[in-house]
Formats: structure tokens, C-alpha cells, sequence
């Protein structure tokens, strides 16, 4: 791994982390005019054009596929967890949603483990214990009502591990965009049907935001994407890491909102455990050399 190449891998990282701040903020915009269901429909015609027009630059052959039935459960799993995040963003504070968003990595080593079989690690266990602890010091049950929002976004966290799963599956016979084609053909009714039974005209106003929702979605898994082409896990989770401070700037700058401690060391215990298994993970990557 070059010097140029982490260059352009943490240019890569700044395009994702942007993207996923403007989609947070658009999804909080959307949020105070139509239903989740909308916000999401609007993302997947989005989607649509845009991996239709990709697609047919570079072959309409790649999106013949016999895992039908993979991608179904795949796109199931990723709408649940699409739903969860920006059900959240309309309720509780940007900054919360994200951190629990990070517990995903334990679920995804937790459902690995069961469904296929991967070892679970000491490293990989302190992940899940520092992980699960921080969520409860978030969460802070018994100590006063949690918002329905925050379960939420929990389930939604859960569902997106179990689309990790399911894409390391079909990437094994699968082009990355034909993943995306059947993941934005797949939600769009998923999103349409419950959409047209409490419709909303989108007004003159909404439509750059709807546009920046679709947008972004894209570009914030294309530039991830590409900066995990061009470095190690280990350089480019880290800079990901970067969207908790930088969320809780924007809430703090646009919507008042301030961090209260325990979602600060919830957050701080989680990326803890993820940066563990990590290194870990790098550790076990990096050849033996013999003096």
C-alpha cells in the first residue's frame, strides 16, 4: 500500500463522509413532510436511473442472475434497516442515530458466527461486549422512557448486518451493480405500495432535497467502495469513525442539538471495540517474516 493510493483512498473517505451527512440532513429535511415509506421510495426511483444509466455503460449481461431468492432476502433485510435509520432521523438527535447505527459490526460478527460459521474471536468478542455495553449506556434503560425511534433505529442496525451477510454471500457470483440494481428495483415497490395509501405531492421546495437523498445514497457506498480498493480496512474505518463527531457538529449547527455524555461514551466504548477488531483482523493479514 503506497502513500498516493491512502491519498486517494481518504479523498474517497471525504466523499463518503459528506455523503452520508448530506443524506442525513436531506432525510431530516424530508422527514418534516413525508412519511418514511415516501422518503424511501423517492431514494430507490432515484437509485434506479442512476444504476440503470451505470449498468448500461458497462453491460446489461452482469444483471443476469440465478440467486434471485439471495437477493430478495438481501434487499428485505437492507429496506428494514433503511426504514429504521430514517424513521430515527425524524425523532431523535443525529448524533445518537449514528452511534447506534455503529453497533452493526456486532451484529454482523454475532449473525456471522451462527449463520456462517465464523469463529468468534477474543478480539472479536471484546468488539461485542464493548458494543452491547455501549448501546445500554445510550439506551440507559430503567432510568426514564427510551424513544420508540431509538429501538428503531436498533432493528434497522440489526437488519443491516444481515445485509452485510447476505452481500458476502452473492458477491461471490455477482457484479456490484448488479447488487445495486436489484437492490434499488427490489425496494422500489417496497417503498411505492405502503407510499400511495397516505400520498404526498412533493412540493417545488422538497425536490432538491429528494434529489440529494437519492444522490447521496449512491455516492456515499460508491466512494466507500473505492477507498476500500485502494487501502486496508485499517485506514479506512477509522476515517468512517469520523462521521459521529462531524454528524453531532451538523445536528449542533442546524437543529440545536447537543450531546448528552452517555450517548458520548456509549459511542466512545463502541468504536473502541470495532478499532480492536480491526487491528486485529489487519494483525492477521500482515505476512510472517523469518530473521
Amino acid at each position: 500500500m503506497t502513500a498516493p493510493s491512502v491519498l486517494q483512498a481518504t479523498l474517497w473517505m471525504v466523499g463518503a463522509l459528506f455523503s452520508f451527512m448530506a443524506m442525513a440532513i436531506s432525510g431530516r429535511e424530508l422527514s418534516a413532510e413525508f412519511t418514511t415509506y415516501q422518503i424511501l421510495f423517492f431514494r430507490s426511483v432515484i437509485g434506479v436511473l442512476l444504476i440503470s444509466f451505470l449498468v448500461s455503460r458497462s453491460g446489461w449481461a452482469q444483471i443476469k442472475t440465478h440467486r434471485f431468492k439471495g437477493h430478495l432476502i438481501r434487499n428485505v433485510a437492507h429496506f428494514g434497516g433503511q426504514y429504521g435509520w430514517f424513521f430515527g432521523l425524524a425523532f431523535i438527535p443525529l448524533a445518537e442515530v449514528i452511534a447506534i447505527e455503529f453497533t452493526t459490526p456486532v451484529w454482523t460478527a454475532l449473525l456471522a458466527a451462527i449463520f456462517l460459521g465464523e469463529r468468534l474471536t477474543l478480539p472479536r468478542l471484546t468488539a461485542l461486549v464493548l458494543g452491547i455495553t455501549g448501546l445500554l449506556v445510550i439506551l440507559r434503560p430503567g432510568m426514564g422512557a427510551v424513544h420508540p425511534a431509538a429501538f428503531a433505529v436498533l432493528a434497522g442496525a440489526i437488519g443491516y448486518s444481515l445485509t452485510y451477510i447476505q452481500t458476502k454471500s452473492l458477491s461471490a457470483t455477482e457484479t456490484p451493480l448488479c447488487i445495486l440494481f436489484y437492490m434499488t428495483l427490489m425496494q422500489l415497490p417496497m417503498g411505492m405500495i405502503p407510499s400511495l395509501m397516505d400520498w404526498k405531492t412533493p412540493s417545488l421546495g422538497s425536490v432538491p432535497w429528494i434529489v440529494l437523498v437519492g444522490v447521496t445514497a449512491m455516492s456515499a457506498h460508491y466512494c466507500m467502495t473505492r477507498a476500500f480498493k485502494l487501502a486496508d480496512a485499517t485506514v479506512v474505518v477509522p476515517m468512517d469513525f469520523m462521521r459521529l463527531p462531524l454528524i453531532a457538529l451538523v445536528g449542533y449547527l442546524f437543529y440545536s442539538e447537543v450531546i448528552d455524555w452517555p450517548v458520548a461514551v456509549g459511542a466512545a466504548m463502541m468504536l473502541a471495540g470495532n478499532f480492536v477488531n480491526i487491528l486485529a483482523e489487519h494483525r492477521k493479514r500482515l505476512p510472517l517474516h523469518s530473521d
